[in-house]
């Protein structure tokens, strides 16, 4: 649905965006990666066209996120922008308005998006009387009134507290199935893991990391496996070490160890294996390493090659 094809952005010479291309697909919960001052708010301003790219294109669904024909786009961004004087329900009314709802339309979706959010309570109240976490929460509604076909989110989860998590995350996947698609860009690699299809990562306005969230996880684990055992397994051969982890035993192989063939010979020698999968690391592991070694800056191209397996989400339609 989103394309962004070859997005480039300068500021006195400074490259901060350099020729940044991928796709989020309809229904698709996609994560923006990268450290501060990597080009991510710079990336979102030219795809939701506050800024002008200096080359490249974005298209959603084949048409232009400019002039008559654009799509209903909504932007949630890191810094608060609610009128801390006006009422509540007033404020949605309002950015309803500016979506183009008439009054009663965005009224009545303002009332039900209080009611999702667990703030309707709250709804003739300033907006200035309202705790960081709820101010959060109704920034949120203010994204979503007017029915978004692509939801921008830049840190959403900030000042919200485990329980009101759990809310959004139950409204990201039921906009998910309603065939809304989601870029989200946060820092909490936990939340990538837990919410996203596919993720892009860029530092210093290059691509360095783009594909299925399991498979780049996947991609940067050492050789090695959790090995889960009655008994510490044996030293066999193509094995270099093994230590406690948790319940199992990590297990790391040589290079060139074949893991059936280490598997198979631990297995011969008695040990009674309830479990043998590979160590994946975290993403906010990934993301560290790639950021320190500067993995992708030096290659001479925009990013590495994209992954193009064949993959599903939620109620494409």
């Amino acid at each position: 649905m989103l394309q962004v094809r070859s997005l480039r952005k300068s500021y006195d010479d400074r490259v901060v965006v350099k020729d940044v291309s991928f796709d989020v697909e309809a229904g698709e919960i996609f994560a923006l990666l990268g450290p501060n001052g990597a080009g991510k708010t710079t990336l979102i301003r030219m795809i939701t066209d506050i800024i002008r790219p200096d080359a490249g294109t974005v298209t959603f669904a084949g048409r232009a996120l400019r002039g008559a024909g654009r799509p209903r786009v909504a932007y949630l961004p890191e810094e608060r922008g609610l009128y801390r004087r006006a009422g509540v329900l007033e404020t949605l009314v309002y950015f309803g308005e500016l979506k183009g709802l008439n009054a009663s339309t965005a009224k009545r979706e303002a009332s039900a998006l209080l009611a999702e959010f667990g703030l309707e309570a709250w709804a003739r109240r300033q907006v200035q009387a309202l705790s960081k976490g709820m101010q959060q929460k109704v920034q949120l509604c203010a994204a979503l009134i007017g029915r978004p076909e692509l939801l921008i989110l830049d840190e959403p989860f900030s000042g919200l507290d485990p329980l009101n998590v759990q809310v959004l995350e139950q409204v990201l996947h039921q906009r998910r199935h309603e065939g809304t698609t989601v870029l989200l860009s946060t820092h909490q690699m936990n939340k990538v893991e837990q919410q996203c299809d596919r993720a892009l990562m860029i530092n210093r306005g290059h691509m360095v990391l783009y594909g299925r969230v399991a498979e780049l996880r996947r991609q940067h684990g050492a050789h090695a496996f959790d090995v889960q055992a009655d008994a510490r397994p044996p030293q066999v051969a193509g094995v270099t070490g093994i230590t406690p982890h948790g319940d199992a035993w990590r297990v790391a192989l040589t290079a060139e160890a074949e893991p059936h063939t280490v598997l198979a010979a631990m297995v011969a020698s008695g040990l009674a294996i309830r479990a043998f999968v590979p160590a994946v690391p975290p993403l906010e592991d990934i993301f560290v390493d790639v950021v320190q070694r500067g993995v992708g800056l030096d290659e001479g191209r925009s990013g590495p090659p994209t992954i193009d397996e064949p993959h599903t989400t939620g109620d494409a339609r």
